[in-house]
């Protein structure tokens, strides 16, 4: 039966693409942190829409269990299959081709496995702007940031990966193709399919293609990083940002001085850009497309008064580019850091604005009195609630004979508890996948769980695509 199955395969997307070998298939069973691991029948790349749909017609006929993978960043084990070996993973990477950009609609039309860095530089060489940032732009796929309803540091702008998608075309759990390629910003035409789609994590369709959405290109900008006494002022700054400059405050990161820490000891080529060292610090970048705007005298003119009453310790206004970029460099090492750190329990919690300093210093003391072990570094989108409090243990917990799982769901309870007490969620932009399934029922309740099941059902009733994942 396995000769049948890979001689099928084979035939569909030839020899080359169909992995079965140990270490052929190692970069694709386990996650970029190490701490997901599975095993698969074989390791398959389609080169078009059509070869996806055959694919997934075979696994139908044969009720194969599918998981769809794109670039593998993932921190919640959503594209990684389970320990069984009974699955097939589907890897979109040679799907890659940008197929067509619109000038006048301002559009791009690209299939699933092109990176995120690809398409900003397909819309940089027309003079436009794709504004999704990420720290692993350069490997991360837009079918996966669609399938995890990706956000990064400009969702403040221009919203998360479902603001930013006009049309979707995907492959069903029976084979089936679905073209909803439409470059639309008003089709109200019934239901929204595509909205399903969007954050599903691959467990209702396999997204082949996208119609994106661009912009004009900035052409001024401000990058700022201020240093602070604590959430509060950073909560103020803010504010103050936003009342000067309006929509042109393109991101508002936080960092804990912890997180900075982090960064500078283990990211090559990071340097301190401030003597003062604070609890915390915020980095904010504005922009306009309009040219020669003195936007970084406007960030001058914020921080200076922030700096005059105390609401901020120290401050610096980038005015170079390579300043700024060695700014966003600090924000964009963070994941290399902590990985680097020790034993990484990252969190993707999001509560309303101005409960961020309650929630971090609840969550902080709730892990600290759990383990007074632990690290606790914070990095976050402070302009929509999204705050990363990491755990980081010591790597020593390892081989010292003490069960690591049970650490790992007692810390995150204690954070997940604290974000729902204050109005918040348990995922903002890393979606559910394996690590937050059985806490997903706990946050939804019976009625939205019912719904969501049903909706798997209807699309996926052999349940062959991306199990055990989100449901």
């Amino acid at each position: 039966m396995m000769d049948s199955l890979i001689a099928c395969l084979r035939a569909i997307v030839g020899p080359d693409h169909v992995l079965t070998g140990d270490a052929d298939m190692a970069p694709f069973l386990a996650d970029w942190r190490g701490r997901y691991r599975g095993a698969a029948l074989a390791v398959v790349r389609p080169a078009d829409t059509a070869e996806v749909a055959a694919l997934v017609r075979l696994c139908a006929e044969r009720r194969i269990p599918l998981v769809p993978q794109g670039g593998n960043t993932g921190v919640v084990g959503g594209a990684i299959p389970d320990a069984s070996g009974t699955a097939l993973v589907l890897s979109l990477t040679r799907m890659n081709r940008i197929r067509a950009l619109d000038r006048t609609g301002d559009t791009v039309t690209v299939e699933a496995g092109c990176t995120l860095a690809q398409v900003q530089a397909a819309a940089e060489a027309a003079d436009r702007l794709f504004p999704m940032s990420l720290g692993s732009e350069g490997s991360c796929q837009i079918g996966g940031a669609i399938a995890t309803n990706a956000g990064g540091t400009a969702v403040l702008r221009y919203g998360p990966m479902r603001d930013l998608v006009l049309g979707l075309e995907a492959v069903l759990p029976d084979g089936t193709l679905w073209n909803g390629l439409r470059p639309l910003r008003k089709d109200n035409t019934g239901y929204a399919l595509k909205h399903l789609l969007i954050g599903a994590e691959g467990t209702l369709g396999i997204v082949t293609a996208a119609v994106l959405t661009l912009f004009p290109r900035p052409k001024s900008s401000g990058t700022a990083l201020a240093a602070l006494p604590g959430l509060d002022g950073a909560l103020e700054v803010f504010a103050r940002l936003r009342a000067t400059l309006g929509d042109r405050v393109t991101a508002a990161e936080i960092l804990s001085e912890s997180q900075l820490a982090a960064v500078l000891a283990h990211v090559p080529g990071t340097i301190r850009p401030l003597e003062t060292r604070t609890p915390w610090y915020l980095l904010t970048e504005v922009t306009d497309t309009l040219p020669g705007q003195p936007l970084a005298d406007r960030l001058d003119e914020v921080l200076g008064g922030a700096l005059e009453d105390g609401t901020a310790a120290d401050a610096l206004v980038a005015r170079s580019g390579t300043q700024a970029a060695a700014l966003w460099k600090l924000r964009h090492g963070v994941s290399e850091a902590n990985r680097k750190s020790g034993i990484v329990v990252g969190h993707d919690t999001a509560v309303p604005i101005a409960q961020i300093p309650a929630f971090v210093a609840g969550a902080s003391a709730a892990v600290a009195a759990l383990r007074p072990d632990a690290r606790i570094v914070a990095v976050g989108h402070i302009g929509d609630g999204n705050i990363h409090l990491v755990v980081i243990l010591p790597e020593a917990l390892r081989t010292s004979g003490e069960p690591l799982e049970p650490i790992v769901r007692a810390i995150n309870a204690a954070v997940h508890d604290r974000a729902v007490e204050l109005g918040g969620t348990i995922s903002a932009e890393h979606g559910i996948g394996q690590s937050l399934r059985a806490s997903l029922a706990d946050l939804k309740g019976p009625a939205e769980m019912a719904l969501m099941r049903g909706i798997k059902r209807l699309f996926d009733p052999q349940g062959i695509l991306n199990p055990g994942k989100l449901l």
